[in-house]
């Protein structure tokens, strides 16, 4: 199993699980909270038959890489992929995240720029700012946030049915676009992902990429649900094409979170259009 070293803590390592497959032109993509790389299980095949490089991996803190105590912000996250993207020398690619992935390649852009990078994609995407704040009244109140703290403090296995439950919108979908054993694989991997991570994470979900955004000079594409109740698209995704000048925006219609994989053949098809 490939790894790559980002850092110690103590008189351990922080290591980074990846995958790569295929040959072409790569495509990186960065998965959400909670879950990890094998998340992306309805967008691989359809890359590699399409003839795409294509390379996953775990944050840290999730799937197999590992759990540290530090390191739960976005400069971080952005740093782990560049250090990866850096070793595999990857060029032209497609840099794509869903959820916490997007901070991921909107910070990474905002500091290091696009050399590297031909296109992006953001599916259900964090940026702009989800933060509520005086400058920033579409966005969510610190009280949520609280809230969702002390969830995880007392019982961060409730807290994973009740996010979980939101993120697939089980009430309108259960049993046609998710089934109970699928939505038991993603709990199986949330309850094995850090427990000090599930915590820490949800602090980086307030990030302000405001000024990361307008950095963005390569083509972008935006996909996210109508009825994401995670990521409310009024604060998040329709905000995008207002500050990023080269953006494609597509709605996908009644859509929870994850529509990669509830609504993946539309998730796909956009992509792979995008793509080219």
């Amino acid at each position: 199993m490939p790894f790559i070293n980002v850092g110690q803590e103590n008189s351990g390592p922080i290591d980074i699980y990846y995958e790569d497959h295929g040959s072409g032109q790569p495509v990186v993509l960065i998965h959400g909270y909670p879950l990890d790389g094998h998340s992306w299980e309805k967008q691989v095949p359809v890359l590699l038959e399409a003839g795409k490089r294509v390379i996953t991996y775990d944050r840290r803190g999730f799937g197999r890489s590992s759990q540290p105590t530090t390191g739960y912000d976005y400069d971080t996250f952005a740093a782990d992929l560049k250090t990866l993207v850096d070793k595999l020398d990857l060029r032209n690619m497609i840099l794509a995240g869903f959820s916490m992935g997007t901070g991921e390649v909107t910070r990474y852009l905002g500091t290091y720029g696009s050399e590297r990078v031909a296109k992006a994609a953001l599916f259900g995407p964090i940026p702009p700012f989800l933060l509520q704040t005086d400058d920033n009244p579409l966005g969510v109140p610190q009280s949520v946030f609280d809230g969702f703290k002390d969830t995880i403090t007392k019982d961060r296995y409730a807290w994973f049915k009740f996010f979980l439950d939101n993120f697939f919108n089980v009430d309108e979908f259960h049993g046609t676009r998710i089934s109970d054993e699928a939505w038991n694989a993603s709990f199986q991997v949330a309850a094995g992902s850090s427990a000090y991570a599930t915590y820490a994470c949800v602090a980086t979900w307030l990030t302000d990429f405001r000024a990361d955004l307008p950095k963005i000079d390569v083509p972008l594409l935006v996909v996210q649900g109508t009825e994401d109740r995670i990521l409310p698209n009024a604060a998040t995704g329709r905000r995008i094409p207002e500050i990023v000048k080269d953006c494609e925006y597509v709605p996908i219609e009644g859509g929870p979170h994850n529509v990669g994989w509830t609504h993946a053949e539309e998730v796909n098809e956009a992509f792979m259009k995008f793509i080219g």
